[in-house]
């Protein structure tokens, strides 16, 4: 069950241009300890600019920690890395073996987080990777929009919840590593971090910390989300960059709709990566039940928000497919307030409103017939995919 806890400030930021000057500036204001996990690090103008906040934070005497993950941040230059880490930063990549020639489901098991605290006075929560907003796949040579992303920013008493988050999965791996070099490696500072009570008016903001992992929280995230749903009065809005939800997901929806709720999703329009054709498998059954799909085309949505009776919301790591339902580390926020949810519910209508393309039932069954066909066999293998590493329950 989610816990949600009051006294909470908590800020919506769209996309990079918003969130890195946020979270250069809580780095800059660091006086104890810093903590950033991300799934993808990139040495572009945003990661250089990261990096040469963090440099100056460890120069000053900060204890300064980033974890990144093996696969997504594959591409980012040991000489990058080693710069860091001889400036005082210390870096870790989870899980950094990421063979091509092994079917494991350990490898699939990714850090898919995009969290970071500072000195358990601010935290910030998200989809968005340390990379510019700019940088996307198959970029057009016209003026195309950045990428679609969100995050948040937090401060008050769910602090203490991501605080020991972080630093639990960093002692964890710090252990791991050391075991893995013989008990001789890089020394890990891990400094006394009391958050303190932020103060803040009585009440506050409403908000939990959710986590999906592959032991104590592995249903999580989809459990908040199906509660939610289940709970809708009026109205269902989800934006997500890579949905393939299982069974019980899309029950959940078409049983939302047959009740009067307007559901609406935001989904991505442009081929990112060829499984993203299964999301295609179910635009029929969930056209015929009454629910409103929208596409963005314009350029890279990569959103894992939603908006629910203009109270509940999610901003988040997680997508609703089943490497983050069923295999990666993820990481949301669930917000309980009206201004709150309003505020991100405006952005992503103003998105579906002015620059998604809407999929009407009639159409989408008249033609499409490769793309419905094609999308089958691609769901197919997924399928087939999950039940080799043991998750077949999609």
């Amino acid at each position: 069950m989610t816990q949600f806890i009051g006294g909470n400030h908590i800020q919506l930021l769209r996309n990079g241009a918003e969130y890195f000057p946020a979270l250069e500036v809580a780095i800059g204001q660091a006086q104890a300890f810093i903590f950033i996990q991300t799934y993808i690090y990139a040495q572009d103008a945003v990661g250089i600019s990261i990096g040469n906040a963090l440099i100056t934070a460890a120069r000053r005497g900060v204890a300064t920690h980033l974890l990144l993950d093996g696969f997504g941040s594959k591409e980012l230059a040991p000489s990058f890395v080693q710069m860091l880490e001889e400036s005082g930063v210390q870096v870790m990549f989870y899980r950094p073996k990421i063979s091509p020639w092994t079917f494991k489901k350990n490898r699939l098991r990714r850090l898919h987080h995009k969290v970071a605290v500072i000195d358990g006075k601010v935290g910030f929560v998200g989809g968005i990777n340390i990379i510019d907003d700019f940088d996307i796949p198959n970029p057009a040579p016209n003026n195309v929009p950045p990428r679609i992303d969100y995050a948040v920013r937090v401060e008050g008493k769910l602090l203490s919840h991501l605080n020991k988050s972080v630093q639990k999965l960093w002692r964890r791996m710090a252990w791991l590593r050391m075991r893995a070099e013989n008990g001789f490696g890089q020394r890990t500072i891990m400094p006394h971090t009391q958050a303190p009570t932020a103060k803040y008016k009585k009440g506050g903001i409403q908000a939990a910390f959710v986590l999906r992992d592959n032991v104590l929280h592995r249903r999580d995230i989809e459990e908040a989300y199906l509660a939610a749903i289940a709970h809708a009065h009026s109205e269902i809005i989800i934006a997500n960059a890579y949905f393939v939800p299982g069974r019980k997901f899309r029950k959940a929806l078409l049983a939302a709709a047959q009740r009067g709720v307007h559901v609406k999703l935001l989904l991505q329009g442009r081929l990112e990566y060829y499984l993203m054709f299964a999301t295609h498998a179910f635009y029929s059954e969930l056209l015929n039940g009454g629910i409103e799909v929208y596409e963005y085309r314009k350029s890279f949505m990569h959103s894992k928000v939603a908006v629910i009776d203009s109270f509940w919301a999610t901003v988040g790591s997680s997508n609703i497919d089943p490497f983050s339902l069923l295999l990666s580390r993820e990481a949301n926020i669930i917000v309980q307030d009206h201004q709150f949810a309003s505020t991100l519910r405006a952005d992503v209508l103003a998105t579906i409103e002015n620059d998604a393309i809407v999929i009407p039932p009639q159409a989408w069954a008249r033609g499409n017939i490769f793309k419905r066909f094609f999308s089958w066999i691609v769901y197919g293998l997924v399928r087939v995919f999950l039940g080799v590493i043991g998750h077949a329950e999609q």
